[in-house]
């Protein structure tokens, strides 16, 4: 049974980035254990999971094993915190020829050669061994029996269609639920699969697109953060009556915060400023409107606030509170050769000191240990820092004795979940 109001939990795009995510959610759990009493945590705290691009992974990864939260986020951790590249994307040499070096040479020697039609590189990166992780890591098979059990409400992961140009939401639930549909935006009720969490995630360019559907149906996807207008509209539309946002990137940059001018922008630095126009910006756009709402709302009376289909929504929203282009910067050497050598060839340095401003675009590729490991430190330092606010958003911990509750950094009790 999950907990009472119903809260949705939105997990942004932004490839290896969601690292983050999975310490917010650590701390959280962890945090949980402290203040509630073990028949409390029965309750599945996320009645709603909504993920998009890395984040529809991880949601798909806790939807499945929503009548165990505590121990599927720690087993999300521990395939974080081991990660390498290679679980990803083919990062040998011979795996890196035949997308990336084959790409960019057809880049760079003009569209327009004899030899393209036989070549037709579809991507940098060949995510082919993502689709045997998602065997392991996912088991969709069992998102029926949490349904039945009422164990989770709705489940819901967002793609781009190449096809038809519009945003796609795919969504499953425990009760009919209609779907909605908006401008260049829709939702289609299906069993949710691993072919949409590879459709979810293909970073454009870097990842190949996925197909979903037969027949006519068929359509060609890639990465849900494109033309993505409203990422918290899902969430809302399922039932949320709150909800709990965990950003990929932070939210608000300093405003004196300006870099040297250093000459002309690389192609990664260019690409990496696209992504982060993909993955972030719409989230905030859509945060912000979501407080102007509110803020209308409270102004209106009540008899006139009852006669309008919007209603508040409470919110709290976690991003992380460093740049993670600069935490990339520090790990650069962690990524496999071939891959280090086709990014420096789209203008990614090789060390902090000589990342010319390609960090941007190795944070989203950096699936590698040293850096997802600090990522989730990350995300629960700033979970702790903000403990007052999570207790208050969920109610958690009134009436629990400071003297009875265990410390928040405990280690945690051997898990049942088997680590894939």
């Amino acid at each position: 049974m999950y907990e009472s109001p119903l809260t949705g939990l939105v997990l942004s795009g932004g490839g290896a980035r969601a690292a983050y995510q999975v310490g917010v959610l650590r701390a959280i759990a962890r945090l949980r254990r402290e203040v509630l009493d073990p028949r409390s945590r029965l309750r599945n705290p996320f009645g709603i999971i909504v993920g998009t691009s890395a984040g529809a992974i991880n949601a798909a990864a806790l939807a499945c094993h929503a009548d165990r939260f505590e121990g599927a986020v720690e087993v999300l951790a521990k395939v974080w915190e081991g990660f390498r590249a290679e679980q990803i994307y083919r990062a040998d040499s011979l795996g890196v020829i035949r997308s990336g070096a084959q790409w960019l040479t057809m880049l760079s020697l003009g569209w327009v050669i004899a030899r393209w039609r036989k070549l037709r590189p579809r991507s940098l990166l060949d995510n082919e061994p993502l689709e045997g992780l998602l065997q392991r890591m996912v088991p969709v098979q069992r998102l029926p029996l949490m349904f039945a059990q009422r164990q989770l409400h709705a489940l819901a992961v967002t793609a781009s269609s190449y096809t038809t140009g519009q945003h796609v939401t795919f969504f499953d639930a425990g009760r009919p639920l209609q779907p909605w549909s908006r401008s260049q935006r829709r939702a289609v009720k299906v069993p949710i699969t691993h072919a949409h969490l590879l459709a979810s995630s293909a970073i454009p360019f870097v990842f190949p697109a996925a197909r979903i559907g037969e027949g006519e149906n068929a359509a060609w996807y890639g990465d849900g953060s494109m033309r993505q207008s409203a990422p918290l509209s899902p969430a809302i539309h399922l039932g949320a009556h709150r909800l709990l946002i965990i950003g990929a990137g932070r939210m608000h940059e300093p405003q004196d915060r300006r870099a040297a001018v250093q000459g002309y922008p690389s192609l990664a630095h260019i690409a990496g400023h696209a992504l982060a126009n993909i993955f972030l910006d719409a989230l905030a756009v859509d945060i912000e409107r979501m407080q102007r709402i509110n803020r209308t709302l409270a102004l209106l009376p009540d008899e006139v606030r009852q006669d309008t289909p919007l209603r508040p929504m409470e919110s709290l929203v976690i991003s992380p509170s460093q740049r993670l282009d600069d935490v990339a910067a520090r790990h650069l050497q962690c990524l496999p050769v071939p891959v280090r050598t086709l990014l420096r060839g789209v203008g990614v340095g090789n060390s902090a000191s000589d990342a010319r401003g390609g960090s941007a675009l190795a944070s989203y590729l950096m699936f590698e240990a040293p850096y997802t490991r600090e990522l989730i430190a990350l995300g629960e330092a700033d979970v702790h820092a903000r403990r007052d606010e999570v207790l208050q958003f969920f109610a958690w911990g009134r009436g629990v004795p400071a003297a009875q509750r265990p410390p928040l950094l405990q280690p945690h009790p051997q898990l049942d979940l088997e680590l894939p």
